[in-house]
């Protein structure tokens, strides 16, 4: 059937208009008429015209002359205002039909005498004026600043919060012209009662803050606002600059401390890691009440805090952490996870596609071990096994690799000799051993008794390999745990103190006593960790200053001290580091293991914001590269978990700047050191170069330019993981982050491209969201062997400590496709160990209560174990793979136990599920969605939040993570009496 072609009067135009000018005409006519018919007057309903006739009628009396008049006019007036009803999109009528009359009675206000009649109609024209929405001459707070003082509720809400955002308009304008605000700031304390009696918390807030006067809060708070009042604060604390982040943390402490909650105002002390408030707040503790106090103290020994508590052994106990091992325990005898995995567990080699899993089933089949299979380097298979179950069993008292067949309370059977009773340890060589050696303490952590007996034997071995992994598992096991004895000081004091006078009578025994002293030191880096112990500055100090040591020993010291005196601002570490690096030669800043030193120096001010300024300074005048480094390394630690929006885009400039490259300088300066370092054995004399012609001396510089540009591009790798680092607290901010680092990824240099999946590693630590593990699986498969070794740590970061399955099975997939690329199957090994750490039980996240606190050694063991990824070559695959046990620092169960009045674990039901975000919400929502109901204890994955099922029991801390005290609730016993 044939189309109908329209006629070309009914055609369109391309442009899409009407081509047609009847139409055109039509459509004029039909606009002007809808004009006529807008400027025709509306038709009102009788009541309506009786209402406009009165208003009408009120005006003209106050614009006569006839002052008698005015009083029963205005009050006529503000009665049909005040009991006008409207809807939140339309005009009260009586404003309505005043608008057109609002010059007659501006007019009639300026004519007339000051007076209680003048004052009564600057309200009314204060009401009025706040219809007029396109006046942006804040006439509202005008008027209301000459009335009276009317009762702000008498006027509405609506009226409120628009007079509430001029006050703050009109505080910024005048704050600029350096003019008075005191009226302001009057009306602004007579606005916060009335949003808080109206359940605007947010309102009120948000208005102190504009009149910079949020101090001024807490008077105004009673038990029925203080919850919302807080709630909405503290998630503003990541939003604000400082320093209005530590007054909204200071407010809300007020806040609590006048509401008596004693352990919510301790958190938000913690957070603002203010050691004197933290005292103060535990002292208020009331001496007739022992169950709050215990659980202050189990709060503060979760944060790391430590104190000395007089005639108090069970609160000291708690503090000292002295009975977590026992209740670890006990979680994994109720989970049923205390049974003991091997690597081959972890492995499941039966599942991977590849000739070494096929060599591995027979020897499991022909009954071995199913480990020492012979392949591209055993040793370093080995080593990788026992990374793995040293993650794996850490913290539950005994394995089936190091310790061998154990009872039930974990005791080694028989006296034998270490290489009879461990054999597994020498399956591995020289640093190998020294890490087989230092994993008994992981699997001993927290339990100091049992593990001294078990690491005691290791220290009087002949192979001084094995004797410091010894010293560093005595610091593993004493991590986090306390003790009148102080096991760890008195057993690596001699090993790590600093001997000016001692020589040495051979290199090798220089060697081997720089490896105790090393190992030494590390162990008392992690056993105390964020305690500020004097003796252990006073016994590592000497060790960074002193030119003779090598640097691997310096940075040791720098970085032990970094980690005991972390976020301390010490000024005389930081003079002592500083003095270091600008003496130290070249030759050695060079040497992979000073960047330790740096960030020794860079965890003195972990969260101190602008207290590293003076010091950064300092470190820019180094002319070395190492100077900016540390200079980036600094300001990353100081602004760690802020969410500083500027410090993030300082971040990614430095990303995308080009390297300052002098080439004549770096000529000068370079040439000579490159032709000393290049060669192994010596300098290469100008003669020997001549004869062998050119091309040596072109492939040192080539080696020079190499080196030099890779110190170049380190500072880069650092701006990358501050982007991590900083942006890690706020969720907004680590959204935005990951975005950026797809970015980086396309389009930055391969220095930045290496650093990205470390960033990323950092960014979701336990927290294995999928497009970030699709990401990284993308990435482990990149031609950059740097960036596939570290896209794959960083898997295990993301998924440690979960179980995941689907991140399993990636892994296994990459041991199959690296099954003849040693380094990156080491790598992937250690990775499925992290998946699997603590038997799913553990969690290496530094965030914990809902992300409100920040565990800063968590942090620093987080950041410590990554910078060694920065160069895995020479560090981690190297010789420095113990540097992987930093990583119990930020370790820690992530477990729901409640306690009774004994401190004896108690079943309780309790909902567990997703957290959800009630701030500024009305009413009581809820706080959790698709729950679970268990009974304790239980484990809490990242995002869940648990609360308790029945009101049968009250708990001490609002915040139900860890260890919580629960008393019986009296009223529900009476309810269930009266129900029976």
């Amino acid at each position: 059937m044939a189309q109908e072609i329209p006629s070309s009067k009914e055609t369109t135009r391309p442009d899409g208009k009407d081509g047609d000018p009847k139409n055109k005409d039509k459509k004029a006519a039909d606009k002007k008429k809808g004009k006529h018919q807008h400027d025709e007057p509306e038709e009102l309903s009788d009541e309506d015209q009786e209402l406009k006739n009165s208003l009408d009628m009120i005006v003209e009396r106050l614009s006569s002359s006839d002052t008698s008049l005015y009083p029963m006019a205005l009050q006529t007036l503000l009665t049909l205002i005040r009991t006008s009803t409207s809807s939140m999109t339309s005009v009260p009528k009586p404003l309505k039909f005043l608008k057109p009359n609002k010059s007659r009675l501006v007019q009639a206000f300026n004519s007339w005498p000051d007076g209680d009649n003048k004052k009564t109609l600057a309200d009314v024209l204060s009401v009025l004026a706040m219809a007029d929405v396109a006046d942006d001459t804040r006439e509202t707070l005008s008027y209301r600043l000459k009335g009276g003082d009317e009762d702000l509720e008498n006027w509405g809400h609506e009226y409120v919060r628009h007079l509430s955002a001029e006050v703050g308009q009109e505080y910024a304008a005048r704050t600029e012209k350096d003019e008075s605000v005191a009226d302001l700031m009057a009306l602004g304390i007579k606005i916060v009662p009335f949003f808080l009696k109206h359940h605007a918390e947010a309102d009120a807030v948000d208005l102190l803050l504009e009149l910079e006067a949020i101090d001024k809060l807490p008077p105004f708070i009673d038990e029925t606002t203080y919850e919302r009042v807080c709630l909405y604060m503290i998630s503003c604390v990541p939003l604000l600059p400082p320093p209005d982040d530590q007054s909204f943390l200071k407010c809300v402490h007020t806040i609590y401390r006048n509401q008596n909650q004693l352990a919510d105002a301790l958190i938000v002390a913690l957070k603002l890691n203010d050691m004197d408030i933290i005292r103060q707040d535990f002292d208020a503790a009331p001496k007739d009440d022992p169950l709050l106090k215990q659980q202050l103290c189990f709060l503060l020994a979760r944060h790391g805090v430590y104190f000395e508590i007089p005639d108090d052994e069970v609160c000291q106990g708690i503090l000292n952490n002295s009975r977590f091992s026992e209740m670890f325990i006990q979680l994994a005898r109720e989970l049923e996870v205390l049974e003991p995995k091997t690597p081959e567990d972890i492995y499941k080699t039966h599942l991977e596609n590849n000739p070494r899993a096929a060599a591995a089933n027979a020897a499991a089949a022909g009954g071995g071990d199913g480990l020492s299979v012979t392949n591209v380097d055993s040793a370093k298979h080995n080593l990788a096994s026992t990374f793995v179950n040293a993650f794996v069993n850490v913290g539950f008292g005994n394995d089936k690799l190091i310790l061998g067949p154990t009872n039930a309370e974990g005791e080694s059977g028989g006296e034998q000799s270490t290489s009879q009773s461990n054999p597994w340890i020498y399956k591995n060589k020289e640093h190998g051993m020294m890490s087989a050696a230092a994993s008994v303490g992981c699997v001993l952590m927290w339990d100091v008794d049992m593990g001294l007996s078990g690491v005691d034997k290791y220290l009087d071995s002949s192979e001084h390999w094995i004797k410091a992994g010894a010293l560093l598992a005595i610091g593993i096991l004493n991590r986090g745990v306390r003790n009148d004895s102080e096991p760890a000081l008195a057993l690596l004091t001699d090993y790590a103190e600093h001997n000016p006078n001692e020589m040495s009578d051979s290199t090798k025994e220089a060697q081997q006593k720089n490896l105790l002293k090393i190992s030494s030191m590390l162990g008392l880096g992690i056993a105390y960790a964020g305690t500020e112990k004097e003796v252990v500055m006073e016994l590592v100090l000497p060790s960074v200053s002193d030119a003779s040591l090598p640097i691997e020993v310096s940075s040791m010291a720098a970085l032990t001290l970094g980690l005991v005196f972390i976020g301390s601002c010490h000024g005389g570490i930081t003079s002592t580091i500083l003095q270091a690096l600008m003496e130290l030669d070249p030759k050695e800043l060079k040497d992979p293991h000073a960047r330790f030193m740096s960030l020794g120096l860079a965890l003195l001010f972990l969260g101190k914001q602008d207290a590293s300024d003076a010091p950064l300074e300092a470190v820019k005048t180094i002319e070395h590269p190492i100077g900016k480094q540390t200079s980036v390394l600094m300001e990353i630690c100081s602004y760690a978990g802020t969410g500083n929006v500027l410090k993030v885009q300082e971040m990614l400039h430095l990303c995308t700047s080009e390297k300052e490259i002098n080439p004549t300088k770096d000529e000068s300066e370079e040439t000579p050191a490159a032709t000393q370092t290049t060669s192994g054995e010596g300098a290469i004399s100008s003669s020997q170069q001549t004869e062998n012609g050119e091309d040596k001396e072109n492939e040192q510089s080539k080696d020079s330019e190499k080196t030099k540009e890779k110190e170049d591009d380190l500072f880069q790798q650092y701006a990358v993981l501050g982007v991590a680092l900083v942006a890690m607290g706020e969720d907004t901010g680590a959204e935005m982050a990951l975005r950026t680092f797809n970015h980086l990824m396309h389009y930055g240099d391969p220095a930045i491209r290496k650093a990205v999946p470390l960033a990323l590693g950092l960014l979701c630590t336990s927290n294995p969201m999928l497009p970030v593990l699709d990401t990284l699986s993308k990435y482990s498969h990149d031609s950059d062997a740097d960036v596939s070794i570290n896209a794959i740590f960083a898997m295990g970061l993301v998924g440690a400590g979960t179980n995941h399955a689907r991140l399993s099975q990636m892994l296994r997939q990459l041991a199959s496709y690296y099954y003849k690329d040693a380094s990156q199957l080491f790598v992937v090994r250690v990775a499925q160990g992290l998946i699997h750490l603590g038997k799913g039980t553990m969690t290496l996240n530094a965030y914990y209560g809902g992300k409100g606190l920040m565990s800063r050694v968590c942090v620093a063991g987080l950041l410590t174990t990554v910078l060694g990824f920065t160069d895995s070559k020479n560090l981690i695959l190297g010789k420095m793979h113990y540097m992987l046990y930093a990583l119990t620092m930020s370790l820690y169960p992530r477990f729901l136990i409640t306690l009774d009045e004994n401190l004896k674990s108690i079943p309780i039901s309790v909902r567990v599920g997703q957290a959800v975000d009630t701030v500024g919400q009305a009413g009581k929502p809820k706080t959790i969605t698709g729950f679970q109901t268990h009974s304790t204890p239980v484990l809490l994955a990242q995002g869940e939040r648990a609360e308790l099922a029945t009101e049968e029991y009250i708990p001490m801390s609002k915040l139900l993570e860890g260890f919580v005290i629960v008393k019986k609730n009296p009223d529900w016993m009476e309810e269930e009496d009266g129900a029976k």
